[in-house]
């Protein structure tokens, strides 16, 4: 164990690993050697994170969660407990695809709730709501709320995570922080930080 991260005992961490400054590894998690996890990360009790995964700064993983190659998770992602990546579209146990792997990217402060699935080759946007137990078949836009399966997007969520009501006029305010939002042509952005 470095000084600089904590790992737990149990916890598993293959040579050549990459692991920021004040992350915290917990109970028989197992991190392979190619995998790099940037600062202030939180990784739960048995999460395992494959070669050339890449996590960023203050990302938080619950218990339960595999992170398999080609997955790329920005700053500020929370991917909750048990919920689930894929990285092939058509996987067979008799047929290597591992040259096939896809590409999932999940941008800066997106959530992922429990038991939700991610199928491979799609980009979660930024501040994002993935609500549990949703299966996410397609690319997700920023500040977008879905939720079902095949999940489907039934509002915007602010950066703080509370639900965006926009007006006629396509603004809204987040309750709690203050912040304003602007919806044009089906997209959100952040226009005012309070």
């Amino acid at each position: 164990m470095s000084a600089h991260y904590f790992a737990h005992e149990s916890a598993v961490i293959d040579d050549g690993c990459q692991i920021g400054e004040g992350t915290q590894i917990w109970h028989f998690s197992h991190l392979m050697g190619k995998a790099i996890i940037g600062k202030n990360c939180n990784l739960g009790q048995n999460v395992f994170i494959s070669d050339n995964v890449v996590l960023g700064n203050n990302v938080k993983v619950q218990n339960n969660v595999s992170i398999y190659t080609g997955v790329i998770c920005e700053d500020d992602v929370f991917l909750g407990p048990s919920m689930v990546f894929t990285n092939v579209t058509n996987p067979r146990s008799a047929v290597n695809r591992r040259d096939e792997y896809a590409k999932t990217l999940v941008k800066k402060g997106a959530t992922i709730g429990a038991n939700a699935t991610i199928v491979c080759g799609n980009t979660i946007g930024a501040f994002a709501f993935i609500g549990a137990g949703a299966v996410v078949t397609t690319d997700v836009p920023n500040y977008a709320l879905v939720v079902g399966n095949p999940a489907k997007q039934i509002g915007w969520m602010s950066e703080y995570g509370n639900r965006l009501e926009f007006n006629g006029k396509g603004s809204a305010q987040c309750k709690s922080s203050g912040d304003e939002y602007r919806l044009n042509d089906g997209k959100v952005v952040k226009v005012r930080s309070c």
